[in-house]
């Protein structure tokens, strides 16, 4: 009998009919390869068989019995249907039931003989065996479902693990065998089994020792494929021509002179590396990491202005309108008296400034001209600048906030007039990053790191508030208020119903449960709790022009209670805003919540951030204790990635990373092996000229993955 073909179709294969297709590609599974890279996600252990008289409560065991008796009744009260057998074996008898599955009196006919697996609960001192898996006996066959260590799957709505094994098993069987792309020796000194011994024994293992040793592999594959990426990354860039930008030293240092306040000694360090690197002759790919509130646009702003007083024109972009609009009023403020062009472009905006301070609207094809000619030398705004109406006489220099990826694609579209060369590119970034991901997803980037704030700057007193002091918050937070001073209020979205939790949501459901969520926050403060308060409210649903009109009037004073998305995670700064509020704490990350509380604490007023939760457990309690007891961000990200993993800092979408690979983000002792075995293979092998396999999985990797 021919092998199947991986890349064959599953509505191809006979006894897979469409219902079963759609619900599998639900999934993400349309094909035979698919399904087989379709990993359990654990496994239940139903491997120890026993006789029924060895049962006792608690108990999770396979046992082989036959059927004696089996009948369906109805559970009034609770209006759900109850299947109760009766199954025996040469020790005696038991119940077993299950619920809401009357099918199953059809297949456990008495006299049956099966496999039931699951766990002996007891009811009026009675004990019997809870909705537990079972498989008709067949002495020929191996076991699926119990009687062994059985898979458990991701699974949808109607597509149940059973079925997912039932599937897989033969299939397994009978697919041709996976071609090996990792080199002999790689896989001889990581220990590691060969890819298709690695297949069967991660879906149906003899013992958890097989599983984990699979799973390893399949993770080592992906981080080093990773790794393979990031250092030809490095090489690509390497090879590129980007203007030599040779920074005045002696204008530098005036700059930094003239501004208000000293920086510190990261700051500085930071700056130096930065001026390196656009000196070189090829591009800079650097991360600049800082604490919120640290002062990495201060250091960027220089080393910008630094690089258009010397001929070049520099791209600032930011994430969101509001940020963008916040940079270009700080550079304004630092540096408007330079005599150099300083411009915003975003929408339906266009600004200009040609020194002493001085600023005034323009139309946006008014500023395109400006750009196009060389009298702008910075440029604000969004990844708008990307668009091909934009055009640049010599960009030389691109700024982006909190985006860690920049192409030299994307490089290359923003250069213009100037061919064979690319811009040096600056990443900047308040979210602090794991050193394993720094190793791995990040691991093509040179980083500087700002990890102290500004002298002068006061500790923002954070406080966990149980429910029954909540309304003693309201009351501390309206007196501040009542002061001058002002509020963030942070709602986390709604969590869906279970319905909604059937299928993956889209992006434009989720936005809708967070702006409802926001609503209800906003009508509960500004008619119950602050009726004679102004509340304003700040949702992704809004237009920009209706963003911009808040954030005027909350950064003016005339809101005093901002009710918001996540959207001020990033960049909003108003130094009067002495409260950061967050509902439902617990749903957020600890990152994330760093990041909102420094959105204040940046004026002369003692700060304060309350985190609210509900839940009540102890666990989440002692994990936002630690947003109080962590002494950086950089630590509080190393806890966060033990705890919620790296789709935290990556987001599970953008990553596009296989999720065996995403959880074993934070394993270093895995990291570090990844890395010095690609290291090693380009060694002995530049180019994978040796490894054909390894060199089409690499290009199939990298077209793939968007670690944006």
């Amino acid at each position: 009998m021919p092998r199947i073909p991986l890349d064959t179709p599953l509505g191809e294969l006979h006894g897979v009919g469409p219902r079963f297709v759609s619900k599998l590609k639900k999934l993400g599974i349309t094909t035979v390869r698919d399904l087989l890279w379709h990993f359990p996600s654990r496994y239940e252990d139903w491997s120890s068989v026993a006789k029924i008289a060895e049962l006792k409560p608690g108990d999770s065991r396979t046992i082989r019995a036959r059927v004696e008796k089996i009948n369906v009744k109805k559970a009034w009260r609770r209006r759900m249907l109850i299947v109760e057998a009766v199954i025996a074996d040469d020790s005696g008898s038991i119940k077993a039931i299950w619920f809401n599955q009357p099918y199953i009196k059809n297949i456990l006919k008495p006299e049956t003989v099966a496999n039931f697996a699951g766990k002996v609960a007891v009811r009026d001192g009675k004990p019997y065996l809870s909705n537990p898996a079972y498989e008709l006996a067949d002495a020929l066959q191996e076991t699926k479902h119990t009687g062994r260590l059985v898979p458990i799957y991701p699974e949808t709505k109607g597509l149940t693990s059973k079925g997912l094994r039932f599937l897989t098993l033969p299939i397994l069987e009978n697919a041709e065998p996976a071609e090996e792309f990792l080199p002999e020796e790689t896989l001889k000194v990581n220990r590691l089994p060969e890819i298709n011994q690695a297949l069967k024994s991660i879906h149906f293992p003899t013992k958890l020792s097989e599983a984990e040793s699979a799973r390893r592999r399949f993770a080592f594959e992906d981080l080093f494929l990773l790794q393979l990426n990031n250092i030809n990354l490095r090489s690509t860039l390497l090879k590129q021509k980007a203007p030599q930008i040779k920074v005045n030293g002696g204008r530098l240092k005036e700059l930094i002179k003239g501004l208000p306040f000293e920086l510190t000694a990261s700051q500085n360090k930071a700056l130096d590396e930065i001026t390196s690197d656009l000196s070189a002759r090829h591009p800079m790919n650097r991360l600049l990491q800082g604490d919120v509130g640290s002062g990495k646009t201060i250091v960027a702003g220089l080393a910008a202005v630094c690089a258009s007083e010397e001929d070049y024109q520099v791209a600032l972009m930011a994430p969101t309108e509001i940020l963008a609009r916040q940079h270009y009023r700080t550079l304004l403020k630092f540096f408007g008296d330079s005599g150099i062009g300083i411009g915003l472009l975003i929408s339906k905006e266009a600004r200009a400034s040609y020194g002493e301070g001085l600023e005034s609207a323009f139309s946006k094809p008014e500023v395109l001209k400006e750009l196009a000619a060389n009298r702008l030398k910075i440029i604000v705004g969004t990844h708008a600048l990307i668009q091909s109406s934009v055009k640049f006489a010599d960009l030389g220099f691109i700024i982006v906030d909190e985006q860690h990826r920049f192409g030299v694609a994307q490089r290359a579209a923003l250069t213009g007039a100037r061919p064979g060369a690319i811009p040096h590119f600056l990443s900047m970034s308040a979210t602090p990053i794991p050193r394993t991901l720094m190793m791995t997803v990040f691991g093509d980037l040179d980083v500087s790191l700002i990890p102290e704030l500004p002298k002068g700057r006061k500790e923002i007193i954070t406080k966990i508030v149980a429910p029954e002091n909540r309304n003693k918050a309201y009351g501390f937070i309206k007196g501040q208020i009542q002061r001058g001073r002002q509020a963030f209020v942070i709602c986390p979205r709604i969590e869906p119903s279970e319905a909604e939790n059937e299928y993956l949501l889209t992006k434009e459901e989720e936005k809708n449960l967070e702006i409802k969520s926001v609503k209800e926050e906003f009508d509960k403060l500004s008619k119950r709790i602050f009726p004679d308060l102004a509340v304003g409210m700040l949702h992704g649903k809004m237009t920009a022009k209706e963003k911009e009109e808040v954030m005027k009037k909350f950064s003016a004073g005339e809101i005093g209670v901002l009710v918001s998305t996540s959207v001020v995670e990033v960049g909003v700064d108003v130094p009067n805003a002495t409260i950061m509020m967050i509902e439902g704490a617990d749903r957020f990350g600890l990152s994330q919540l760093y990041q909102f509380r420094g959105r204040v604490g940046r004026g002369e007023h003692q700060s304060f951030c309350f985190l609210f939760s509900e839940s009540g457990s102890r666990s989440g309690y002692l994990r936002l204790n630690s947003l109080l007891t962590a002494k950086n961000g950089f630590e509080l990200a190393e806890e966060d990635l033990k705890l919620r993993g790296p789709g935290e800092f990556l987001g599970q979408e953008q990553a596009g990373m296989p999720d065996v690979a995403m959880r074993s983000l934070n394993n270093l002792e895995l990291v570090k092996a990844t890395r010095e075995a690609a290291e090693e293979v380009l060694r002995s092998s530049p180019g994978l000229r040796e490894y054909p396999r390894l060199r089409e999985k690499l290009r199939e990797f990298s077209s793939d993955i968007h670690l944006e």
